[in-house]
């Protein structure tokens, strides 16, 4: 069929054609950049904390002790814990993976420089970190009772001699060393920099706060005791057994005390559910965004479709007359809609990318994979072909002699 007379007739009646493509266009656009924040968006939702997760939750006390007691506390209340059966590790700490508030401290290699600090979430525990958090040191050791030092917030300084780095601290801190164990670092810079020996590296640990880049795993863990009144506990159990260990978790350690008040009795799940609450409300509302637009291009194309097998219902009784075949009014109807609908690919194409641009700058986005334009482009163009069928092979099987008779 020549693609010329097909032409011809989307020149002389262009308005609607050029609607379509329109359409086509900004549908393809938001699409491909909606799915592509979709993923982005699932993909950061379901990162890996370094945690047992399914296996391990967090208790926050306040008041869980008595001034100048707090040392016999937590030691009680870590013991306390162990004895639960089911439980394969509890500790003390100062802070938890995905709660969205805790500790930020920087690490430098160069204290003469105050400049040159990295930050990063600082973790805090007695206890060996395969003990509470359960993570896997990939370098190194862990902890030992003779690297624990005990902090009193009082005396306003930290103090420690060693340090653990999660991998990608470690890389940070020396993106040129094969190995970092040995290292020396400082806790801060200046005259107040604390030295510290790096003596592991942590496969894996996620930060309170889940930044959406690599920075949500950028932290360490210092072998401190810190002296406060609050009870922060992480606890690990045996698989199945998480629920139940929980509530009895909380009825032992409340018996303890009748000072205490519970601020959470949270599973990793639970945090991991509150902290990507808004990214999942995102994507959800971007996939209903996406199946409505789809809905109203499909529409719209198969509005103008009919809208045109009506105006042209003589043309067809013409051409049947004169022995066009079913077949090749379907065949013209389609081939007009490719036209329309590629034409609308091209300049969507162009829009998304200019759209992503400006999703970079703003959002700090990825830069937009072809495969989601490609899939899009391919989606777009199925939709056109499938939405102007139904009106094509109506047209098609209009009998000659109605279709001559019609004004």
């Amino acid at each position: 069929m020549e693609i010329r007379p097909i032409l011809s007739s989307l020149l002389r009646s262009k308005t609607g054609a050029i609607l379509i493509a329109a359409q086509i266009a900004l549908t393809l656009a938001i699409i491909a950049n909606a799915l592509y924040i979709v993923k982005d968006r699932t993909d950061r939702a379901a990162r890996p904390s370094g945690l047992d997760e399914s296996n391990t939750f967090f208790m926050l006390f306040v008041g869980a002790g008595e001034p100048g007691d707090a040392e016999a506390t937590q030691r009680r209340d870590v013991e306390t814990l162990r004895a639960i059966p089911g439980v394969k590790g509890a500790a003390w700490v100062n802070q938890f993976p995905m709660t969205q508030s805790g500790w930020g401290l920087s690490l430098t290699t160069r204290p003469q420089d105050p400049s040159s600090g990295i930050a990063a979430a600082a973790y805090f525990t007695p206890q060996p970190v395969s003990e509470g958090f359960g993570v896997r040191i990939v370098e190194g050791r862990d902890f030992t009772a003779d690297d624990v030092r005990t902090v009193d917030p009082e005396s306003g300084r930290l103090a420690a001699d060693s340090v653990l780095l999660t991998r990608h601290m470690a890389n940070r801190l020396f993106p040129d060393e094969a190995s970092v164990v040995g290292k020396t670092i400082s806790l801060g810079s200046g005259p107040d920099g604390v030295p510290l020996r790096v003596i592991g590296v942590i496969e894996q640990l996620m930060s309170p706060f889940a930044q959406n880049s690599d920075n949500a795993y950028m932290g360490f863990v210092l072998p401190v005791r810190y002296l406060d009144n609050n009870g922060s506990y992480v606890v690990r159990t045996e698989p199945g057994q998480r629920d139940r260990v929980m509530r009895e978790a909380e009825d032992a350690l409340g018996k303890l005390s009748n000072e205490r008040m519970m601020i959470f009795n949270d599973s990793v799940e639970d945090a991991r559910a509150q902290r990507y609450q808004e990214e999942r409300s995102v994507a959800g509302m971007l996939v209903a965004v996406t199946v409505g637009l789809l809905l109203v291009t499909g529409s719209g194309i198969v509005g103008l479709a009919s809208l045109w097998v009506t105006q042209r219902r003589k043309q067809i009784g013409v051409r049947r007359a004169l022995g066009a075949r079913k077949v090749d009014i379907l065949r013209y109807f389609l081939i007009e809609n490719a036209m329309i609908t590629t034409l609308g690919i091209v300049l969507g194409a162009a829009l998304a990318y200019a759209l992503n641009q400006v999703l970079v700058s703003e959002l700090e986005l990825p830069r937009l994979p072809f495969e989601y334009l490609g899939g899009g482009m391919l989606t777009l163009w199925l939709l056109g072909i499938l939405a102007v069928y139904g009106p094509a092979w109506r047209a098609s099987a209009v009998p000659p002699a109605v279709a001559t008779r019609s004004t």
